[in-house]
């Protein structure tokens, strides 16, 4: 009974999904993974959306690589928002928007003014690392690697805010989103140190499995947000 139940629920979820359909972009609901990094500039990009079609239920999953992974090779989002596309998941993405990676410390670091500062130079400095399997921390492992450089000390955190706030009291320093840091860096409690090689200039990628039947709501929201990172990076 279990098994039959659970397949009745399987089929009147397609078919309420293929009757949103039905009735175009201006209705249904969007289901929406993304990375916590994204999180800083996607609640913006779906407000927008939301404001042009108020009728779409929007449902937004923020959560760390690793599970959005998991959740995307089920298939279970319409649409993610991720950095760094995996290899050996069979999807489609396409990037939208420039995702540049700087060093930052706390306001008064001794190497504040100074100027293409060599990475050799930070090896006494304590790193603060994202959790293993983040894009951020990935990208930061590789450029290290490609300098040959190891830090002395290093700190590993769950999360973007909380190494944030391990940067703004001095317990180290980091690479980080510029989308991260944006609100901390123009309001003066984190700074940008001049550092050789960077930022580490990425990518943002709008992605869904291969062969997935998309919505007329998820191919519209597609569209707006290949167009929005467009028009941002004319500004």
């Amino acid at each position: 009974m279990l098994d039959h139940t659970l397949a009745i629920q399987r089929l009147l979820a397609v078919a309420k999904k293929e009757m949103d359909e039905l009735k175009g972009i201006d209705s249904g609901r969007l289901s929406i993974g993304i990375v916590s990094t994204v999180n800083y500039f996607a609640a913006r990009l779906l407000a927008s959306f939301s404001r042009q079609h108020p009728n779409v239920e929007i449902c937004l999953d923020v959560t760390n690589r690793e599970t959005l992974l998991r959740k995307l090779a089920l298939n279970e989002p319409d649409l993610v928002l991720m950095s760094q596309p995996p290899s050996g998941l069979d999807i489609e993405a396409a990037n939208f928007m420039d995702n540049p990676l700087l060093l930052v410390a706390a306001p008064g670091h001794p190497l504040e003014k100074s100027k293409r500062i060599s990475l050799k130079s930070l090896t006494g400095e304590t790193f603060v690392f994202r959790e293993s399997g983040s894009a951020t921390r990935l990208a930061m492992e590789r450029f290290f690697g490609e300098y040959d450089f190891q830090p002395k000390s290093t700190i590993e955190m769950n999360g973007n805010e909380v190494v944030k706030q391990a940067i703004e009291i001095g317990l180290g320093i980091s690479v980080l989103s510029a989308h991260t840091v944006e609100l901390e860096l123009s309001a003066g409690r984190l700074i940008v140190l001049d550092v050789a090689g960077l930022p580490i200039v990425r990518r943002w990628y709008i992605a869904h499995r291969t062969g997935k039947r998309l919505t007329p709501t998820a191919l519209s929201f597609k569209q707006f947000v290949l167009n929005e990172g467009k028009r941002q990076s004319k500004q």
